[in-house]
């Protein structure tokens, strides 16, 4: 009979009198001198930022905070307008949804990325590897994550300010070279304008920051969780799910009547 495999983790341990995190004493190194974004560093990556990792990485954390009246955000006022007794689930039925349109999609750029330069430090030919990229996904009528914003036009302010944070704090690399190649020969190749988006200016300065893709999208979901939060509150002092529900269903059947 094979020997079970012992259980273990690294991330967090009790006793009677304190809490040890990733080798930190709660109480001690980390109340009050920790931000929650670089709490999340240490949680994702195991240690502390160091101060440009941090600007860096706090700068990636509160770009999806908020958006207005986002699926997110109508979708948990909805939820709300059904269980007011449990926020949780309004926050969390969203979360839910986080996938390859909405959010989720940094977490497919930033694995097209790793996955293009798995070594950052020989990247190789940026321009060829661009032209593969969107070739492939031509040819495979594959949409590009991480390019073009339905809303935001001609570009989406939130990518080149964070690409300049970056860059000031000494990450503008590989990464982000191939993010902005992708979108510039995106728009060469297809004939419209697709300009990095946030998702992925995300994924491009995640992936300088060495954050592997399969976690990138933990970026969204805890970013996005605070300003559910939010919408949670004003639902709750300004209501507006039961108005959305009806004239949606007014509009849906007008043809009926």
């Amino acid at each position: 009979m094979a020997k079970r495999k012992q259980l273990k983790t690294d991330i967090c341990w009790s006793t009677e009198d304190k809490i040890t995190i990733k080798g930190l004493d709660l109480c001690q190194d980390i109340m009050g001198k920790v931000s929650l974004g670089d709490m999340a560093f240490l949680e994702m990556m195991d240690r502390l930022p160091n101060e440009r990792e941090s600007r860096v990485f706090n700068a990636l954390a509160v770009i999806l905070v908020e958006h207005g009246m986002t699926p997110s955000a109508i979708v948990t006022r909805m939820t709300l307008a059904g269980a007011p007794e449990a926020m949780q689930a309004a926050v969390a039925a969203r979360l839910s949804g986080l996938g390859s349109v909405f959010v989720g999609s940094m977490e497919n750029a930033a694995r097209l990325l790793q996955d293009a330069i798995p070594d950052p430090s020989s990247p190789g030919d940026i321009q060829a590897l661009a032209d593969r990229i969107v070739d492939d996904h031509a040819a495979r009528k594959r949409t590009l994550p991480g390019i073009g914003h339905h809303i935001h036009k001609p570009q989406d302010p939130r990518a080149p300010r964070l690409f300049e944070i970056a860059a000031e704090n000494g990450y503008d690399g590989p990464y982000i070279a191939l993010m902005k190649a992708v979108a510039d020969t995106a728009t060469a190749k297809l004939g419209r304008n697709l300009p990095v988006n946030a998702t992925g200016a995300i994924a491009a300065v995640a992936s300088e920051l060495s954050i592997p893709w399969k976690i990138v999208r933990g970026i969204g979901v805890m970013s996005r969780a605070i300003g559910l939060v939010a919408h949670v509150l004003e639902e709750l002092r300004e209501p507006m799910a039961r108005e959305i529900k009806a004239l949606v269903e007014e509009e849906a059947t007008a043809h009926l009547r």
